[in-house]
């Protein structure tokens, strides 16, 4: 305590004699114990934010504001309460209570089955194959033997023939099948049909070493996020798909569900903090902003959504589904897990320069947000577009069999939906990274700091921050020094 006067002396000497004197580590650390200390001195209903994040004490005679770190938080939940409200009722709303219409399914009853043999020969006509001779057409057919496991024929074998095609399966002894029963006669091969491999066992290894990965690195954190992604499968399994098919608006269907899962899954992975806050805000205005570009431009863009799958569907369920619905639906839903990650990194980051350095203004922590922000919006992005990219590579490979031009295939309607979902989802994560930064500066700023421990990690991480901000030097935190006085 007596050296601090001595080192705002010198400090005064030296501005009144024209040479600047930097400021040294000991007299900043002495000034952030005598900040400390005062702060110590007052309870925590007495203390009070002012400015940008220091506590300050001020009598001014009448009843003291709460704390900063408690408006905001009930700014925030003002702000998000009825949102999370009308998303409730909105599924509540579009839920099928009463269960969907009955659809003639086309696919039969699943029966398991392993093949026991398998040859192929020359078919003479459809439904008949002799191995060994010439075919006057030189087509050749699969005699397939197969054991049914489970279903009314269960023990009985059949013999399917089937065509070989490019576009054909390769059945091997020992495959095991998925067939479809049609519900005649459970030991005449006409009931059948070849639908599938049964892939559960290995889809089950790699679902385990999957969650072994994300609980070896996140722990508890990455248990939480195992719980969120349970919960949005179960979201989509048990409300997205029965009220699309019940006849619901899609879009407004997705909405209702990518409100629901971002309130569960980022909640309880991220823990209620007004962080979490933060990035809910930022994902559900970036949200918001690529629905309706979506909407903008698809409808400008004249796109139906009537590409080949959507087409089976509509046949199946005998037109009941608004096909460009859907497709908004699709964009609004796969755009959100990319969103979500981008608004909690943004609102975590700007925490961490706040904890760092509580002295940084809002205005240098959204500085440095917004370069941290840049560098990870590129990789987003990137990913976004590969990854509707690969989903539609074998559509871009059909494409580029056409003997045409490069625009002509940009505009066909199935590439042209793809671009649309491509870059409104892309608009919409560039728009996340300012829009949360300046949301969690502005918030971060007025919530409690947590202190970081001189010489510690913490302090060091300190030390690091200020080298990516550009604040000035007054805002920057100062090197860790051992505490004097």
């Amino acid at each position: 305590d007596r050296k601090a006067p001595t080192q705002d002396a010198e400090t005064s000497l030296g501005a009144k004699t024209g040479s600047p004197r930097p400021r040294t580590a000991a007299a900043a650390t002495s000034r952030t114990t005598s900040g400390r200390t005062a702060k110590r001195s007052r309870t925590p209903e007495q203390a009070l934010e002012h400015g940008h994040g220091h506590g300050h004490g001020h009598g001014h005679g009448h009843s003291e504001a709460a704390p900063a770190s408690t408006r905001v938080r009930r700014l925030l939940l003002f702000l998000l309460a009825p949102l999370a409200l009308a998303t409730l009722v909105a599924v509540g709303v579009l839920f099928p209570w009463g269960g969907g219409p009955e659809h003639s399914g086309s696919g039969g009853t699943p029966v398991d089955g392993v093949v026991t043999a398998a040859a192929a020969g020359p078919c003479l006509s459809p439904g008949q194959v002799q191995v060994g001779e010439p075919a006057p057409d030189d087509r050749r057919c699969l005699s397939v033997d197969v054991r049914l496991d489970d279903g009314p024929g269960q023990g009985s074998t059949i013999t399917k023939i089937l065509p070989i095609e490019p576009s054909s399966p390769r059945f091997a002894v020992g495959d095991e099948v998925v067939l479809a029963y049609g519900g005649a006669d459970p030991t005449d091969a006409g009931s059948y049909q070849l639908r599938d491999f049964q892939r559960g066992v290995p889809l089950l290894l790699l679902g385990v070493l999957f969650a072994a990965a994300v609980l070896l690195l996140g722990r508890w954190q990455g248990l939480a996020s195992l719980v969120a992604l349970g919960i949005t499968f179960a979201v989509i399994a048990l409300f997205v798909l029965p009220a699309i098919l019940a006849g619901r608006d899609p879009l407004l269907v997705a909405i209702a569900a990518a409100g629901l899962i971002m309130f569960i899954a980022l909640y309880v992975t991220h823990g209620f903090s007004a962080r979490t806050s933060v990035a809910v805000l930022g994902t559900i205005v970036s949200l918001t902003l690529i629905g309706v570009l979506s909407a903008v431009f698809s409808a400008a863009a004249d796109l139906t959504g009537l590409d080949t799958d959507t087409s089976t569907l509509i046949g199946a369920l005998g037109g009941s589904i608004d096909a460009r619905g859907l497709l908004l639906a699709g964009i609004v839903i796969g755009a959100l897990g990319v969103l979500d990650d981008v608004t909690v990194a943004q609102a975590s980051a700007v925490w961490e320069l706040r904890r760092a350095n509580p002295a940084l203004s809002w205005r240098s922590l959204y500085a440095a947000g917004l370069r941290i922000g840049r560098a990870h919006v590129g990789s987003a992005v990137n990913t976004l577009v590969l990854a509707y990219a690969g989903a539609a590579l074998p559509l871009l490979l059909l494409s580029s069999l056409a003997d045409v031009g490069l625009s002509p295939i940009l505009q066909s309607q199935d590439v042209a939906q793809e671009l649309v979902r491509t870059l409104a989802g892309s608009i919409g994560i560039i728009a996340a990274v300012p829009l949360t930064t300046v949301l969690a500066a502005l918030v971060a700023v007025r919530d409690e700091p947590v202190e970081a421990e001189p010489g510690g990690d913490d302090a060091h991480d300190a030390g690091d921050t200020t080298d990516t901000t550009d604040a000035p030097d007054a805002e920057l935190s100062p090197p860790a020094s051992p505490r004097t006085g």
